[in-house]
């Protein structure tokens, strides 16, 4: 409908209903329409986030929704970050904890899913982020912390390299890394 024509229309409408002002009619009409078409979302808006998970069905699926929820508030936690003044260090300090997150969530995927696709996309969420985490921290000029395994994998052999030749010993662990 033309825009003349839906405004010709809304005056038909508006001047059948006796008003007391003229144009307080059409308010009235546009508040009511307004709350029909706004309230709703808003009480199904509780509707579809339930407060409490789902009842799990077995008890890994009870420790996946548990560590994940835990890992969740612990990101929503730590990106409350007091600003500082400082726009890019404040970016930082909210963004670590959001990656650090996906990061955890990524971990428990491993931990307890059974989708392959799925595991290698948690593999590559996990790479990603702790590289985004090491930019943002270099580009602030802060050291960008050492990797660690992911819990999931098993811990790797000290790196304590000894070379043992006659007359000489060398550690390797000590002076030789990058």
């Amino acid at each position: 409908m033309p825009p003349s024509q839906f405004r010709r229309a809304l005056a038909v409408f508006a001047g059948r209903c006796r008003w007391p002002k003229p144009g307080l009619g059409t308010a009235f009409l546009a508040a009511r329409i307004l709350v029909a078409f706004a309230f709703p979302p808003l009480v199904f808006a509780h509707e579809s986030h339930p407060a409490a998970p789902p009842v799990a069905v077995s008890t890994e699926e009870r420790a996946f929704l548990e560590e994940n929820e835990a890992a969740m508030t612990k990101m929503m936690n730590d990106m409350a970050a007091k600003p500082t003044g400082d726009i890019d260090r404040d970016f930082v300090a909210m963004m670590s904890p959001h990656h650090q997150g996906a990061i955890d969530m990524a971990v428990i995927e491993l931990r307890y899913g059974k989708n392959e696709q799925l595991r290698r996309i948690a593999q590559e969420i996990i790479v990603d982020q702790m590289q985004e985490i090491a930019a943002m921290k270099l580009a602030i000029g802060e050291p960008a912390t050492d990797t660690t395994p992911a819990p999931t994998q098993p811990p790797s052999a000290p790196n304590t390299t000894v070379h043992h030749h006659p007359g000489m010993q060398m550690d390797m662990s000590t002076g030789m890394k990058k």
